[in-house]
C-alpha cells in the first residue's frame, strides 16, 4: 500500500533543527572558570577571546547594605546568581523580601584587551562598585522599603579601571516583587564585542517591536476599514499587545529610552500585555476555526486570563508576580491544545491550517527557549528566538492572507451573483415595462392619426411626450447596466452621418417646439461620402446630447454641428458639437456631472428631471472607443458640448436601398403596405390591436396568431410576403416556432418582436432563423420603414 505523504514536514524539521541547535550550543561552550570562596581567578582566560560570566561563590551578607570601605567580616558565601526565595545560606533562611550585599574579587591576566561588563537586572535595585567607585546603579537599594526605589534596565558599561584586580561590591535590595535577588549572570568580556552585541541585540528588539506594533496596526486599519472581521481585530490586537513583550521585558528596551518611566507602570504593562496577548490569541484562534475549537475551552482559557488581568489591576506586584508560574501552565496547555485544533482544521482542510499548525510548532519551541533561558538551562538565543517570532508572525500573517484572499474571492463571487440578478431583473423589467408602454405610445400614435380636436391635440401631445419619456428613462438604465456590465458592442457598418443627424434633429424637433427654443443643424459642405462606424450608438450619443441641451435651455437655440477636421484617403475625422444657449454649468461640476445618476445640483434634478445617466452613458460610450467627451460652459450663457472622432470610409459609397419615411408614411389615399399579407404572431391582445391597426391602416392584410404554435399552423410561403413574431409566448415561444417554420423550408422573411434589448436576442434570434428585430414599444415609422424594406426585396 501506498505511504500518504507527510503533510507537516516542514513543522517537523524546524523543531529538530531548533532543538539541535539549542543542544549544540551547550556542548559545545566552553567550560568557564567560577569563583570559589568570593575569588574569581581569571589570570589564565584570554578576555579577547570569550566572554566569562561572574558565577559561583560570592562573599554575602544578609540584612546589610555595606560601602566598599567597610571592613568585611564574617562574610557567608552565596552562589551567583540565585534568587533568594526558599534559599538557606549559613543555616540563615532567605525570603524574596529584603536586602543585602555581595562581595567578589576578580583576578584579570596581565594582558587583557579594554574591557566592559553586561549588568542584568536584579529583584528590583540594585547599586555596583568597582574598586571602590560607583560604576552603575538601578533604582535605589536601600534598608527599607520608603527609602528603597526598584527599577529594571540592563546596562553594558565601560571598564575604565587599570588594575589587575577587581574588588565589587554589590548591593541589592526587594521590598516589592514575589522574587528578590540577582537571576541573571554580571558579564564581563572584551569591550567592543560586548557594546557590539548590545547594540545588535537592541536592534533585533526594536525591529521585532516595530514589525509587531505596525503589523498591529495594519490588521487593525483592515479591520476598521473592512467588513470587521474579528479574525482580524483579535490578531491586530495581538500584535499590538505582544509587541509590548518584546521591548518591555529581557533587555527592557523601552526602559533604557524612557528611564524615568515608574518601576510600577511599567511592571504591571509586563504582566498584562502577557495575559491579555494569551487571551487574545485564544480569542483569534477560536474565531479562526469555530467549527474545531471548543467553546468551553475558548471560555476557560479566556476566563482564566481575564482573572490574572484582574488581580494585576487590582493587587500589588508581590501579590500578582506569584501568578507566573500558574500562567506558564496554563499557557502551555493552550499551546498544546491550539495544536490538536490547527491538526483537526488541516485534516478537515480549513484554509491555512496547516500554516497554522507550523507557526504553532514555532511557537512552542520559543517559548521552550524562553523559559530555558530563564531557568538558566541554555545560554540565550537571541538571534534564534529573533527568527523564531518573525517566523511565527509571518506564519500568522500567510493565514490572515488566505482568509483574506478568501473573503475577497467569495464578495466577487457575490458582486457576480448580484450583478447578474440585477441584470436578470432589469431585462425582466425590461419586458414588462416595455410590453404595456408599447400599446401606450401605439395607442396614442393611432389616436393623434384620427383627426383629434384641439384640446384633444394637446392632451394627446402631453401622453404621447411622457410615454417616450418613460421610454428614454427605461433605455439609458438599461443601457447604462449593460456597459457597467461590459456587454457593449460596436457595429462595424456602412453609415450616413448627414442622415443620421437630421434623423435626430427632426425627431427631437417637435420637444423644442414645445420649449419654444429653436432647434438648428449645421453639416460641413465635404461630410458627403458613407463611414463605417456604429450607427446606433453613435446616435444615441448624438441624441442624448441634443436631448440634454434641450432640456436645460429655456430660451434661444440648440445648434448641432458637424464639421470636418481632417481627410485621408482612408478615414476622416468629424468635430460633433451640440452648442446650447442654456443654464451652463459650474466650473467645479463640470466633470461630476458625468457621473452616474449624477446632475449639477439637487435643484437641477428638481426643476428639469431626469435620472442623471444620460451624460454619463454618452461619455462611457465613447470612452469605450478611446474618444473623449469635452465640455465648455459658462454660467447663465450656456454650454458646448463636442466630441472629436475619426471614421474610416466606406469602400462603396454606393447607397443602399433606404426607404425615405416621409414617402410612405400612410397618407389619405396612400398605402405603402398594400397588396401585402402579413402574419402576425402576439400574445398580448392590446399589442395585437396596436399592430393590427398600424398594418391595416397601411393597406396590410393582416392573420393572427396568439402563439408560436398556431404560427406554424397558419404560416404560408405563398400566402404570406412577412412574419411579425412575439418572441416571449405561452405554449410555444417565438425562437422555436421561427426555427420549425424555417424546418419546413419556408423562406419567408420573419422579423422578431421584442420587449428586450435587440444586442441581448441579437444571436439567439439570427440563430433561431429571424432576419431582423423590432424592439417594443414599437415606433411606427420605424415598423413601417422595416416592413417596407422586407417586403420589397427578393426572395
Amino acid at each position: 500500500m501506498k505511504k500518504k505523504p507527510n503533510p507537516f514536514p516542514f513543522a517537523k524539521t524546524t523543531l529538530l533543527l531548533l532543538c539541535f541547535v539549542g543542544v549544540l550550543s551547550q556542548v559545545l561552550a566552553e567550560e568557564k572558570p567560577i569563583a570559589q570562596k568570593g575569588i574569581l581567578d581569571l589570570r589564565n582566560i584570554d578576555l579577547k577571546k570569550t566572554e566569562v560570566g561572574l558565577n559561583g561563590d560570592w562573599n554575602f551578607y544578609w540584612k546589610e547594605i555595606l560601602r566598599p570601605e567597610t571592613n568585611f567580616k564574617n562574610s557567608k558565601y552565596i552562589k551567583f546568581p540565585q534568587l533568594w526565595n526558599n534559599v538557606t545560606v549559613g543555616g540563615l533562611e532567605l525570603t524574596a523580601n529584603g536586602y543585602a550585599t555581595y562581595r567578589l574579587t576578580v583576578l584579570l591576566p596581565k594582558q587583557k584587551p579594554d574591557l566592559a561588563l553586561v549588568i542584568p537586572d536584579v529583584y528590583s535595585a540594585y547599586r555596583l562598585y568597582i574598586n571602590k567607585t560607583l560604576v552603575s546603579v538601578n533604582g535605589n537599594p536601600d534598608t527599607s522599603k520608603h527609602l528603597s526605589v526598584p527599577k529594571w534596565i540592563d546596562k553594558t558599561i565601560e571598564l575604565k579601571l587599570p588594575a589587575d584586580t577587581l574588588e565589587l561590591v554589590f548591593q541589592v535590595a526587594n521590598f516589592w516583587h514575589s522574587k528578590g535577588g540577582p537571576y541573571k549572570e554580571i558579564i564581563i568580556g572584551e569591550k567592543e564585542k560586548l557594546f557590539a552585541q548590545r547594540e545588535k541585540d537592541v536592534a533585533f528588539d526594536l525591529l521585532l517591536t516595530g514589525c509587531l506594533f505596525m503589523g498591529g496596526l495594519f490588521f487593525f486599519g483592515l479591520y476598521w476599514f473592512g467588513k470587521h472581521d474579528k479574525v482580524i481585530l483579535y490578531f491586530s490586537l495581538f500584535c499590538i499587545f505582544y509587541s509590548y513583550r518584546i521591548i518591555g521585558t529581557g533587555l527592557y528596551v523601552l526602559h533604557s529610552l524612557f528611564p524615568n518611566i515608574p518601576w510600577v507602570l511599567t511592571v504591571h504593562l509586563e504582566y498584562l500585555s502577557l495575559f491579555a496577548s494569551i487571551a487574545l490569541f485564544t480569542l483569534y484562534t477560536w474565531q479562526l476555526y469555530p467549527k474545531d475549537f471548543s467553546i468551553i475551552v475558548m471560555k476557560l482559557l479566556v476566563s482564566l486570563c481575564c482573572l490574572f488581568i484582574l488581580i494585576t489591576l487590582f493587587f500589588p506586584p508581590n501579590i500578582f508576580t506569584l501568578l507566573i508560574n500558574p500562567f506558564l501552565i496554563t499557557m502551555f496547555f493552550f499551546i498544546g491544545y491550539a495544536f490538536y485544533v490547527y491538526i483537526k482544521a488541516a485534516k478537515n482542510k480549513r484554509n491555512g491550517a496547516v500554516y497554522a499548525l507550523i507557526s504553532t510548532a514555532v511557537g512552542l519551541i520559543i517559548n521552550i527557549i524562553i523559559n530555558l533561558e530563564y531557568f538558566h538551562v541554555v545560554e540565550p538565543q537571541k538571534i534564534l528566538i529573533f527568527i523564531g517570532y518573525v517566523t511565527f508572525f509571518f506564519l500568522q500573517s500567510l493565514i490572515l492572507s488566505f482568509r483574506f484572499a478568501n473573503t475577497l474571492n467569495k464578495a466577487k463571487l457575490s458582486a457576480e451573483k448580484a450583478l447578474k440578478i440585477k441584470s436578470d431583473f432589469l431585462s425582466t423589467m425590461s419586458h414588462e415595462i416595455r410590453t404595456p408602454l408599447n400599446a401606450v405610445i401605439g395607442m396614442t400614435h393611432l389616436l393623434q392619426q384620427n383627426n383629434p380636436r384641439e384640446d384633444q391635440k394637446a392632451n394627446l401631445n402631453a401622453l404621447s411626450f411622457s410615454a417616450n419619456n418613460l421610454l428614454f428613462i427605461v433605455n439609458d438604465i438599461l443601457d447604462y447596466n449593460k456597459i457597467e456590465a461590459g456587454k457593449i458592442n460596436f457595429e462595424k457598418v456602412e453609415m450616413d452621418l448627414i442622415a443620421l443627424a437630421k434623423n435626430i434633429v427632426a425627431g427631437l424637433k417637435s420637444y423644442a417646439n414645445e420649449k419654444k427654443i429653436q432647434l438648428k443643424l449645421f453639416t460641413d459642405e465635404d461630410l458627403h461620402q458613407k463611414i463605417i462606424g456604429d450607427p446606433t450608438r453613435t446616435s444615441q450619443v448624438i441624441n442624448n446630447l441634443v436631448h440634454n441641451a434641450i432640456k436645460f435651455t429655456n430660451k434661444g437655440s440648440v445648434k448641432l454641428e458637424l464639421s470636418l477636421e481632417s481627410k485621408t484617403e482612408r478615414e476622416i475625422t468629424v468635430r460633433i458639437s451640440v452648442k446650447d444657449t442654456g443654464i451652463g454649468i459650474e466650473e467645479e461640476n463640470q466633470k461630476l456631472i458625468f457621473e452616474r445618476f449624477t446632475q449639477a445640483d439637487s435643484s437641477i434634478s428638481r426643476n428639469f428631471g431626469g435620472t442623471g445617466l444620460g451624460l454619463a452613458i454618452c461619455k462611457k460610450l465613447l470612452d469605450l472607443q478611446e474618444v473623449s467627451l469635452h465640455l465648455k460652459s459658462e454660467i447663465g450663457k450656456g454650454s458646448e458640448f463636442y466630441f472629436i472622432q475619426s471614421f474610416p470610409l466606406a469602400e462603396n459609397n454606393v447607397e443602399k436601398f433606404f426607404a425615405d419615411t416621409d414617402k410612405i408614411a400612410p397618407e389619405e389615399g396612400f398605402y405603402p403596405l398594400m397588396g401585402k399579407n402579413i402574419l402576425l404572431v402576439e400574445d398580448n391582445e392590446m399589442n395585437i390591436l396596436v399592430a393590427q391597426t398600424f398594418l391595416e391602416r397601411w393597406g396590410a392584410v393582416v392573420d393572427v396568431a396568439r402563439n408560436g404554435q398556431e404560427a406554424i399552423s397558419l404560416a404560408n410561403a405563398e400566402q404570406h410576403h412577412l412574419i411579425l413574431m412575439d418572441i416571449s409566448m405561452p405554449v410555444m415561444d417565438g425562437y422555436t416556432a421561427a426555427k420549425k417554420i424555417r424546418e419546413t423550408g419556408i423562406k419567408t422573411p420573419i422579423i422578431a418582436l421584442t420587449a428586450s434589448l435587440a444586442s441581448e436576442v441579437e444571436s439567439q434570434t439570427r440563430n433561431s432563423g429571424f432576419d431582423d428585430i423590432v424592439v417594443k414599444p414599437i415606433i411606427p415609422r420605424e415598423l413601417n420603414k422595416k416592413i417596407y424594406e422586407y417586403t420589397n426585396k427578393k426572395i
